[in-house]
This record gives structure tokens, C-alpha cells and sequence, in this order.
């Protein structure tokens, strides 16, 4: 009775154990057709305390402001203007899928001129183009920058970027995309990081979600689906129930490296083969320090500079060869390297160092 009892909380747990590193179909593959298309725009920043572009040296900021007055009606021709508080800039936003007119978008603004600061600006109507060349929005709004500048006389500080700002919901939308989604029979699954074990994985959850063979692998990054087989009340329906169904995806072992900050990130399934490690540190130290040399007063002579170097090695302790054994886990790779008592930056070239020997089974990633 015992050993059945056991039995069984071992069956009603285990699918909660299997689907523990599972992840929503939404979060690991993009809708062949849901997508989002970027927009463009060439605008004006107005409102700026004196850190605007300076049209001599910017005099597209120029033309840009005659022409926006000359359409409200200002006749501005021949006359000579050199105000401080506009600046040009480019707009930038994504129209998402299945955006209907009249929506609104974030748009981020940048400086292109010599502005030294968007901060307080206002982004006059700015028409925003896609790659067609038609106008699928309109930007116009109070300039949210990410930065602050003060400065004087002798000093200036800056900190964070303030010549590039976001305008929230700063978008209308003035035309839709056409596209329909309820006349696609097939739809295509595209996997962002391509792996055939994976997408086979997918093949064989959609399939068993629905009950019968709905979703075919073609190959490594592409699940195709039916959607007639689906049997569902429309296409946006059949994809509602696919994206929430949950996968547990199979990823390349992987080391990521940023040099500039010493920050490494390595994936589970990094592996190291058995090694032997010796590391050590070697500063050449070089100082001049010359000595003048000067004739006695009233003397025949000329001065003389005579020059004084003094040179050393030093050569740090270190780490002595060390072993790293075989390690089966990311926990006996990380606690096999602490070991030896390096830091960040050492750590990565040892790393280096491993895998150029073949040591250090996965892909290693410097950026």
C-alpha cells in the first residue's frame, strides 16, 4: 500500500516536474505575418532653453522652420533668423500589428544637429513614412529626454543622454496596414533562435493540443501550421489557443563575454573537459626621472640635462597550475573556477584560454 502511494504521487507530480523549464509558444516563435513595420519622420524641436542647433552650423534646421512657417502662412523669404531654442530631429516608432486608425504609438526623437539638449522641447507635427513612402502616422508632443546638462563658465557636466528623448503615446495612427488574417489557410511558426530540436518540439506539442497532425517541422527555424485542420472558429482564434501552448526549448551552450564591464553569463549546458590551469600576472614598471646638471656660477659651462631610468619586473604570484576537473553542471563550472581565486577579468581570459585548447565545449561569445 505503501510502495502504491508512492506510485502515485510520483504520477500526479510528474507533469508539473516535466513542464518546469517550460516556456508560452509566444515568447519562443514570431506569426508568419505579425509583424511590426518601422516608421520615419524628419520633424522640429521647439521650446528649448538655448541648447538648439546652431543654424549656421546646422542650416537644414533653417530651411526645415521656413518651410513649417511658410505653411501656417508667415512669409519668412530673404529674412535672416538665428533663434537658439529650435533644433531638427529624426523620428523613429514601430506601427504594431493590427493598428486601426486613430491609435496611438511612442515615438523616440533624436537630435541630428548640434542641439545640446532636447530637454522641455515640443515636437511640432511631424508626418512619419514607412519603407512604401506613404504616411502611416503623425508625431506631435512634449519631448520626455533621458538626461540633464548643467554647465558655466569653466565646467560642464552631462549625465545620462539629453539629446534623445521619447514622446509616450506621441503618435497617431492615419493609416492601417492591409493585411488579412482571417484568409490564410497556412501559417508559418519562425523560431528566434532556430534549433531543430526544438522546433520538432513544438511540432509535437501543437499536434497533441489539437489531436491530430495540424503542425509539420520544414525545418530548423519553420513550423508550419494548418489552420483549416484546426477546426477552429477563425484563423486569430486557432492562434490564440497555439500561442499559449508551453514548450521546453532546447538551447545551444553558450558563454557570453562583455569585456568592457567583466561581465560573464554562461548558459546550463556549458561543459569544461579535464584541464590543467596556471595563471599569473607580470607588470613591467618603467620611471624616468632626469637630473640637471648646472655649472658653477661664472663658470665656463652649459647646463646638462642627464637622464635617470630605473626599470623592474614584478612578477605576481599568481595561480599555479591548477586542475579543473570534468564538470557535468553550470554550478561545478562556476565553483571549479572560483577555485582558484580569480577575478572577473582574469576568469575570461582563462576561459579564452580553455577554449582555444578545446576545453570549454560551447560557444563562446565576446562582445
Amino acid at each position: 500500500m505503501t510502495r502504491l502511494i508512492k506510485y502515485l504521487i510520483v504520477f500526479l507530480f510528474l507533469p508539473i516536474m516535466v513542464q518546469a523549464n517550460a516556456i508560452r509558444l509566444k515568447d519562443l516563435v514570431e506569426f508568419d505575418g505579425v509583424r511590426g513595420n518601422d516608421l520615419v519622420g524628419y520633424g522640429l524641436v521647439v521650446g528649448l532653453d538655448g541648447t538648439g542647433d546652431g543654424l549656421r552650423n546646422s542650416p537644414f534646421t533653417e530651411d526645415i522652420m521656413s518651410n513649417i512657417l511658410e505653411r501656417l502662412g508667415v512669409n519668412v523669404t530673404g529674412e535672416q533668423f538665428r533663434p537658439k531654442n529650435v533644433a531638427a530631429v529624426f523620428v523613429t516608432a514601430t506601427l504594431p500589428p493590427f493598428a486601426r486608425v486613430g491609435g496611438n504609438i511612442d515615438v523616440t526623437v533624436s537630435a541630428i544637429g548640434d542641439s545640446k539638449s532636447l530637454l522641455g522641447g515640443t515636437l511640432i507635427m511631424t508626418p512619419l513614412n514607412a519603407a512604401d513612402g506613404q504616411i502611416y502616422a503623425v508625431a506631435q508632443g512634449t519631448i520626455l529626454a533621458g538626461g540633464a546638462v548643467a554647465e558655466g563658465e569653466g565646467a560642464s557636466v552631462t549625465q545620462g543622454v539629453p539629446t534623445a528623448g521619447v514622446i509616450p503615446s506621441g503618435g497617431r495612427v492615419e493609416r492601417e496596414i492591409d493585411f488579412d488574417l482571417s484568409s490564410l489557410s497556412t501559417m508559418r511558426l519562425a523560431l528566434r533562435e532556430p534549433d531543430f530540436t526544438t522546433a520538432g518540439r513544438i511540432e509535437r506539442a501543437v499536434n497533441r493540443e489539437f489531436g491530430r497532425n495540424v503542425a509539420l517541422m520544414q525545418d530548423s527555424g519553420t513550423v508550419r501550421i494548418d489552420i483549416g485542420g484546426t477546426n477552429s472558429r477563425s484563423t486569430a482564434h486557432a492562434i490564440g489557443r497555439i500561442e499559449n501552448i508551453l514548450v521546453e526549448p532546447q538551447r545551444k551552450a553558450r558563454v557570453v563575454v562583455d569585456q568592457r564591464s567583466g561581465t560573464i553569463v554562461m548558459g546550463s549546458d556549458v561543459r569544461i573537459s579535464r584541464v590543467a590551469v596556471a595563471q599569473g600576472n607580470l607588470t613591467l614598471r618603467i620611471e624616468e626621472a632626469p637630473l640637471v646638471a648646472q655649472p658653477n656660477p661664472f663658470a665656463d659651462g652649459s647646463t646638462v640635462v642627464v637622464p635617470r631610468t630605473t626599470a623592474a619586473i614584478d612578477e605576481e604570484p599568481g595561480i599555479q597550475l591548477a586542475e579543473v576537473p570534468e564538470t557535468t553542471s553550470l554550478s561545478e563550472v562556476v565553483a571549479g573556477l572560483n577555485a582558484l581565486g580569480v577575478s572577473p577579468r582574469d576568469m575570461i581570459d582563462i576561459l579564452k584560454s580553455l577554449k582555444a585548447a578545446g576545453a570549454l565545449h560551447a560557444e563562446f561569445v565576446v562582445r
